[in-house]
């Protein structure tokens, strides 16, 4: 639980800063204000996929103790590393319209590979949760037993 509420507070500071880094660097290079970059949405996927999602498991974690499960420890990393690869292409792809530069294949590429490294963290949360359900129904069918 300790690590899921870590991840939480380094994703509650990158999300926050990474929306001051939006205004600051967006002002700073007299960006046309409204004109559309990646920059703008980094900090929502940060708090969404980072802050709040790491708050959802915890509670997740506090009711079914999913962490018993090895396909816990291998979300949380995976997961965490899809998240952050994804948010650094968008952070550079972003940096690269506003200084008024091409982006490239490659960028896209590394921002595709890291969404699909989040959907495999969430098909193995999804593995580690129904596993917990599981234990959780027979230790409470156990219990009625006895």
């Amino acid at each position: 639980m300790n690590r899921l509420f870590a991840a939480a507070v380094v994703y509650l500071v990158l999300g926050l800063g990474s929306g001051l880094f939006y205004r600051e660097f967006t002002k700073a290079n007299d960006f046309l204000d409204g004109a559309p970059t990646q920059l703008s949405v980094v900090h929502t996927h940060l708090l969404m996929l980072g802050f709040f999602a790491m708050l959802i498991f915890l509670a997740l974690e506090k009711a079914l103790t999913m962490s018993a499960s090895p396909l816990f420890t291998w979300f949380f990393w995976v997961y965490n590393a899809g998240v952050l690869l994804t948010a650094a292409m968008m952070t550079v792809h972003g940096s690269l319209t506003v200084l008024g530069q091409e982006s490239n294949a490659a960028i896209a590429g590394i921002a595709g590979l890291g969404h699909i490294i989040v959907t495999a963290g969430l098909v193995l949360l999804m593995l580690a949760l129904r596993k917990a359900i599981t234990a959780s129904k027979a230790q409470l069918a156990a219990s009625a037993r006895e």
